[in-house]
């Protein structure tokens, strides 16, 4: 079976999404698939076994809002038809995208099989007219994309819930994201200091805040920066890449330490205090389950809490309104105060992460879609 995933982004531009659809790729193709990933030529395509068609795009608005849209043009058009009128079925990530809408409309006209798998829902800007468009965009895009998907994927029950709203009108499946279970695991006594962070000074006893994702505003960056000139007995170390430039704030709590490989990830995790993601709009971030499968206690925006409804009682959530970063750093502060896993439900929390979040389960999964059926029950 041939399978083409379409994302907006390859892998290395950073982002959640592209991390997901690069991890998928490679594990249908361990289980046998023929695996090809379209998505915009604006990143190196990497990804081991998988085959890359690079679409020619434009994205005029990532650089202005934080918001990436690359749009194909004309030959992108054509190089994407052509992987689809080749393969069995059509994986695309997230409603939204040109390249999503795109491909829909190419695989229904030539009757090829679609899979896809919603990761967000709506992302409550501080800008009322982005919320404005958000809003309209999910009616006329994100709904009719739902309707016409073969097979539909939520990775958040509560991003099911605000799209489909309780009473479900059609079948869907819920899977989750995996983790790289040979990288994210708890630390075996104590965790040393990561590489590159030894040469950073700050104080020894500080609580060590650990934040992971993209450098945009709906990740609250805003919220981060207001917290850590309030609280600068907390040391900051942040990881990504984005718009938004943390080393402009000028705190010397605040360190950024730029893109790092999932292996560096992962020993900030074992080594951190918390990981705190002070975001909106988002569906389950990836980083919150690789957190937890490290034994590192998360405090996210709400209601990415309830995302997994079987993890809530170890996640701390915390509404945050990005019109009003400051109110919104207080009640980050307060659960940065408040949290305190013991080490028994740190190690009950990994474990959890280890049986549930399995990217083998969530390829199996596809492939069953993909052939025309529905998920397997798996224990």
């Amino acid at each position: 079976m041939r399978i083409l995933t379409v994302s907006h982004f390859y892998e290395t531009h950073g982002g959640g999404i592209e991390r997901v659809a690069g991890q998928l790729c490679r594990e249908l193709n361990r289980l046998g698939a023929t695996v090809a990933w379209a998505a915009s030529d604006s990143d190196r395509a990497q990804s081991e076994g998988v085959e890359a068609i690079p679409l020619a795009c434009v994205n005029p608005t990532e650089k202005l809002t934080g918001l990436p849209m690359p749009i194909p043009g004309l030959r992108g058009y054509r190089a994407l038809e052509r992987e689809i009128r080749r393969s069995d079925a059509v994986l695309i990530h997230d409603a939204l995208y040109a390249t999503s809408v795109i491909a829909m409309l190419i695989a229904k006209r030539h009757r090829k099989r679609t899979i896809l798998i919603q990761h967000i829902a709506s992302i409550p800007f501080s800008s009322p007219a982005l919320r404005a468009l958000m809003k309209l965009a999910n009616r006329l895009v994100t709904g009719p994309m739902l309707r016409s998907a073969d097979s539909l994927v939520f990775i958040s029950d509560t991003v099911r819930q605000e799209l489909l709203g309780g009473l479900v009108s059609r079948p869907y499946e819920l899977l989750f994201n995996g983790v790289d279970g040979a990288i994210f695991q708890p630390a075996q006594g104590k965790a040393s200091v990561p590489e590159g962070v030894g040469s950073i000074e700050f104080p020894a006893q500080s609580r060590h805040v650990l934040f992971v994702g993209r450098y945009v505003e709906k990740k609250g960056l805003a919220v981060l920066r207001e917290l850590a000139s309030s609280r600068p007995e907390l040391t900051f170390f942040l990881v990504g890449a984005g718009p938004i430039q943390p080393r402009d704030w000028a705190l010397a709590n605040v360190h950024d330490l730029g893109p790092r490989t999932a292996h560096e990830v992962a020993d900030l995790y074992r080594w951190a205090d918390l990981l705190l993601l002070p975001s909106v709009g988002e569906g389950f971030p990836l980083v919150v389950q690789e957190a937890m499968a490290s034994g590192l206690p998360v405090i996210c925006g709400k209601p990415t809490d309830r995302a997994d409804p079987g993890a809530s009682r170890w996640l701390h959530g915390v509404s945050i309104d990005l019109t009003d970063a400051g109110a919104s750093a207080r009640r980050c502060a307060n659960a940065i105060d408040s949290i305190d896993l013991e080490p028994a439900e740190r190690q009950a929390m990994a474990s959890y992460a280890a049986r549930h979040y399995d990217w083998a389960t969530m390829a199996r999964g596809i492939i069953d879609l993909a052939q025309g059926g529905k998920v397997a029950t798996r224990a």
